[in-house]
């Protein structure tokens, strides 16, 4: 099954502002309130489906993600779906289960702070490179430079001071959450102290203040293959920040912003360009030089050619991403009349004219003839 779109669950533009989305969410978060549809499985699921969509779109840096790679993009970064976190600003209107959280309830748990954050691999990153059409049609190697959260060299990305273990919370034992007996029920709830990991941080790392991970510059060399398109997404395995200890770091997503070429047009792997001839090369015929990506080629204008037409040269366009075909230049003709010209000049055009049967000093009623054969 397709999954839904966060802004379509919530009923909102994807270019709402951030007040009109936690309206939304308010209202469906009222509507569908297991605590208004006791037994209602339907009504559980629509809480959750909301209060999902809401933790990304109401967040801006999981909307700024969402928005350009969707949902893939945000699993890059260890969300799961979910999070209850998002309950804390409707306190006043969501209340408690029992005295729990409605993330306890729906078997959530929030998993920031320092000691007792669970593990989960490294957030993804995304940024852009703003390069020629020449050089996307070629492919290029460009160096990049970022920052990025990477594990520390102290720690490796423990959180703890070298040489030291992790200790047992003492709040629940060790097991991450507590039990507390409610007349015929027993519930389960996220152990505060310890944010449900079971541990706590007795001897944080001195170096990164027990977060396990340093922010460092670095410089990255990426292949830009030939044929991307403006908006073209690379992705580049594990450049992106560290996980937590024992888990993968994220990708770097690398969009290409291709800058508009001052005479070629681009749609696909097709270019498209215009010329402008004379009138007697487009009457007579002509080899024009013109130019493509690959250097000058030679253009075989037909004699008769009319304005607007548009001529192929096969092959000399855009290679496409994948190697499998080379797209078309397609020349759009324009023809130019001299505005400068000699008596000469004008006498050989008259004379012309005159031989086409021609009468430029009378008028020309063709034009209203055709016109009227063509309602008729």
């Amino acid at each position: 099954m397709a999954e839904r779109d966060y802004y379509d669950i919530l009923g909102v533009p994807r270019d709402a502002p951030a007040e009109d989305i936690k309206k939304a969410y308010r209202q469906m978060a009222l509507k569908f309130h297991p605590d208004r549809n006791p037994g209602s499985k339907e009504a559980e699921e629509r809480f959750k489906e909301a209060a999902e969509a809401y933790s990304v779109v109401g967040d801006a840096e999981k909307r700024s993600v969402y928005d350009r790679f969707g949902r893939d993009g945000l699993r890059g970064q260890g969300f799961s779906g979910f999070d209850s976190s998002v309950f804390e600003d409707f306190e006043d209107i969501l209340g408690n289960f029992f005295g729990f959280s409605l993330g306890d309830l729906f078997g959530g748990g929030r998993t920031r702070g320092r000691a007792g954050q669970r593990r989960s691999r490294g957030r993804d990153l995304a940024l852009e490179i703003d390069i020629s059409l020449e050089e996307a049609a070629a492919g290029i190697e460009r160096e990049i430079k970022l920052t990025r959260a990477e594990a520390c060299p102290a720690c490796g990305g423990s959180r703890r001071k070298p040489g030291t273990r992790p200790t047992a919370c003492p709040s629940c034992g060790g097991q991450g959450q507590l039990r507390v007996q409610q007349g015929f029920f027993t519930m389960a709830r996220t152990c505060p102290r310890c944010q449900g990991s079971g541990e706590i941080n007795a001897s944080p790392c001195e170096s990164c203040q027990g977060k396990g991970h340093v922010r460092e510059k670095r410089a990255l060399k990426v292949r830009i293959p030939a044929g991307v398109e403006d908006g073209s997404r690379l992705r580049l395995v594990g450049e992106g920040e560290a996980g937590d200890e024992g888990m993968p770091a994220g990708d770097l997503y690398v969009v290409t912003r291709v800058r508009k070429h001052p005479f070629f047009e681009r749609e696909g792997s097709d270019l498209a360009c215009e010329i402008a001839i004379s009138f007697t090369q487009a009457a007579l015929g002509a080899r024009i030089e013109i130019p493509t990506l690959e250097g000058p080629e030679v253009l075989k204008v037909p004699a008769g050619t009319q304005p607007g037409e548009t001529l192929r040269l096969k092959g000399r366009g855009v290679r496409d991403v994948a190697g499998r075909r080379k797209g078309d230049l397609f020349v759009r003709i324009a023809v130019k009349t001299p505005g400068d010209l000699s008596r000469e000049q004008k006498a050989l055009l008259a004379q012309l004219a005159a031989l086409r049967g021609e009468d430029i000093e009378g008028v020309d009623k063709s034009v209203v003839h055709r016109l009227k054969n063509i309602l008729q």
